[in-house]
């Protein structure tokens, strides 16, 4: 008999999207119901906050902070 499975849609960049299909991957596939296209899919609504630190965190250290210029001079 089918489930029902509680989601939220989301809607990002496709590189968010990269990084959050990337989570999924690592996680078993435990955040992402349906993979709709290259900015959107449906998350399970109870992992969503969780799904929502891993990609801080990730982002946090990907994305390096610019170099104050004045340190240059």
């Amino acid at each position: 008999m089918p489930r029902a499975v509680a989601g939220i849609l989301i809607e990002c960049d496709e590189s968010i999207k990269a990084m959050i299909v990337k989570i999924d991957k690592q996680h078993n596939h435990d955040f992402i119901i349906e993979n709709i296209d290259d900015k959107h899919a449906l998350i399970k609504s109870d992992r969503h906050e969780e799904l929502k630190e891993l990609l801080k965190k990730d982002l946090k250290d990907t994305v390096r902070e610019p170099e104050d210029s004045s340190q240059s001079e």
